[in-house]
């Protein structure tokens, strides 16, 4: 009896450790009005492929896409971290960041936030306004890409897909549309995924590197990536440490709609 006790507050404590690593994820990923300003919400593609050619929204339409993989070679603290961006099975997604990384946009950016304790959670960074020293630290993790051709903050939609599934779903999570496989894209430990706030729609250029496996993650946030080489680079990262800079060294020609 004592023994089933002690498992069950085991497990209740694990419970209520990953709700508020979560609760405090999504306050990390909020734009600097706490929610997301800028929204696209197409429900879904109309192709069958794996590349949304056709879309139900002309601003989705308009949105850098991967068609394949690409690697990016990001340098922090004077060490490289490798990272293969699929395209292939997150399109928007992989093409946002790959188009971020070509602009120079990550170039010098801090890693505003790191959490180690009480059990490794992620490295976030990816804030464009962290690159001026003047900006208060507390409101670091507030902002995201302003495109100079809008003037406005981009955001992209949620893009997951499902295991075995042709096309990604497009703003809803696995639970609110109740798909019970996992994603293609797992939360394993090295992943690179958006941050985003409570909105589907509202994640922009604040990505994060998972430092464990981050299985309550999945399905609620875009995975588009993962470290290949480097990760020990990454568990040495810490708060307010910079991106020195992040280099596309292969596939930047299956990149479409991107810009400078």
């Amino acid at each position: 009896m004592d023994c089933d006790r002690t498992k069950l507050t085991m497990q209740l404590k694990k419970c209520l450790l990953s709700f508020a690593l979560l609760v405090a994820f999504i306050v990390g990923g909020c734009t600097s009005n706490g929610t997301a300003t800028e929204t696209s919400t197409p429900a879904s593609v109309t192709e069958t492929t794996s590349v949304p050619t056709e879309v139900s929204s002309p601003q989705m339409k308009d949105l850098p896409v991967l068609e394949g993989k690409a690697t990016v070679v990001m340098t922090v603290n004077g060490a490289p971290i490798t990272i293969e961006v699929d395209g292939t099975n997150a399109p928007i997604t992989a093409g946002n960041f790959v188009d971020l990384v070509q602009r120079g946009v990550y170039d010098g950016l801090v890693f505003h936030r790191v959490v180690r304790t009480p059990e490794p959670f992620v490295v976030q960074g990816g804030d464009p306004q962290s690159k001026d020293p003047k900006v208060p630290p507390q409101l670091l993790g507030t902002s995201g890409f302003k495109d100079p051709k809008t003037g406005r903050e981009r955001t992209i939609p949620l893009e997951i897909k499902p295991e075995g599934a042709k096309t990604p779903l497009y703003s809803q999570t696995f639970e609110s549309e109740g798909v019970s496989s996992p994603p293609q894209l797992r939360h394993t430990r090295g992943a690179v995924a958006m941050a985003r706030s409570q909105s589907p729609d509202s994640a922009s250029s604040q990505f994060y590197f998972t430092l464990t496996d981050l299985a309550f993650l999945d399905g609620s946030y875009a995975v588009f990536g993962y470290v290949t080489n480097g990760m020990d680079v990454v568990d040495k990262i810490q708060q307010g440490d910079r991106i020195e800079t992040a280099k596309v060294t292969q596939g930047a020609e299956n990149l479409r709609n991107g810009g400078k």
